[in-house]
């Protein structure tokens, strides 16, 4: 549970933002989301084989731009001068 005390001359706004920010990090927002209906268990396997392909790609990506360039082709080979 989430508790929030309102200090001595704090603004409201600032008590609520500390508020969403301890939401936020409990994860309580997902959780409902995640749980606001019903999927079938077949429903549910796809979805996280989904979003297991979703991270897959997205850490092959960052792998990649960790990569150096490739060099330029040197030009001696086929289709170079000559």
């Amino acid at each position: 549970m989430v508790l929030v005390t309102v200090r001595d001359n704090e603004p409201f706004e600032k008590a609520l933002r500390r508020f969403r920010r301890k939401v936020e990090r409990e994860g309580i927002r997902k959780d409902i989301k995640k749980n606001s209906f019903y999927l079938k268990p077949g429903e549910k396997r796809r979805l996280k084989q989904r979003l297991a392909e979703k991270r897959r790609r997205k850490a092959a990506r960052r792998a990649m731009r960790k990569m150096p360039p490739k060099a330029p082709p040197s030009g001696n080979g086929p289709g170079g001068p000559g």
